[in-house]
């Protein structure tokens, strides 16, 4: 291939990227346009796990002029990508498909819909059981003479790195599946990383996740469990090569 024609194909993906990202940013603009009406309703929605466990009568405070105006929106333009996370993954996924196989290409469908429900699941793990936990962990451990009053804008950030953490946890299992079906990895590798992954998921949840141990191990421990998902799950998605050899594998060390 000569020096003009390769130039030609790079100017090619790229303009091919700069329509997938604007395809991917006008979802996103549009669901958040479509929510903006309602962004004070979204954030004391996502305020009401920390509401619940605050004292009768205590309320968020903001300290900043415009605080009240753009923390809502922020929320609502994170709610907004989520919502449209399925158009986001597709339009990675269809950047890249053109240079997979035929079989390869028929795992977009359960690519972009797996990843999208793992990290909506994660999300709703942090949201429904984590957030109860520590917050009323942490309303129990302070001293009575302290009344909290919770700065809005730090409560995002805290949501914001919890959601993140909690979401991308969640998507283990179709890292590991990806991993195998493309023949990176292996099921007998996998196993091997077991001991490294528990000790990682440990030192991860220790930086993303508050200094209490209660979120440490609500991040840690499903992210190992989701792991050996991920792993069980390897044995179905495997090359039939592999498959095979992962199949005798199991037989001789259960003889």
């Amino acid at each position: 291939m000569s020096d003009t024609a390769s130039q030609d194909t790079f100017i090619a993906h790229l303009v091919e990227l700069r329509d997938r990202l604007l395809r991917a940013a006008a979802a996103i603009i549009v669901v958040f346009v479509c929510l903006m009406p309602w962004a004070g309703q979204i954030y004391d929605l996502l305020a009401l796990p920390m509401m619940q466990a605050l004292p009768e009568g205590t309320r968020m405070i903001a300290t900043g002029v415009v605080t009240p105006f753009f923390v809502p929106v922020k929320v609502t333009l994170m709610v907004a990508f989520v919502v449209a996370l399925p158009v986001v993954l597709y339009q990675a996924w269809a950047f890249v498909a053109p240079g997979l196989y035929a079989h390869e290409k028929r795992l977009a469908i359960p690519l972009v819909t797996g990843t999208t429900v793992l990290f909506l699941c994660g999300m709703g793990f942090c949201y429904f059981f984590v957030f109860k936990m520590v917050f009323a962990f942490i309303s129990e451990f302070a001293p009575k003479s302290i009344t909290p009053a919770p700065d809005i804008e730090q409560y995002l950030s805290f949501v914001m790195t919890m959601f993140l953490a909690f979401g991308l946890t969640f998507e283990v299992p179709v890292v590991v599946i990806v991993l195998t079906r493309f023949g990176i990895v292996d099921q007998a590798k996998l196993k091997e990383a077991r001991p490294y992954v528990i000790v990682g998921a440990f030192v991860i949840a220790a930086i993303v996740t508050p200094p209490d141990v209660v979120s440490q191990f609500m991040l840690a421990v499903p992210m190992w469990l989701l792991y050996e998902l991920g792993i069980f799950l390897a044995r179905y998605v495997s090359r039939p090569g592999e498959r095979d050899e992962a199949t005798s594998t199991d037989l001789t060390s259960s003889h």
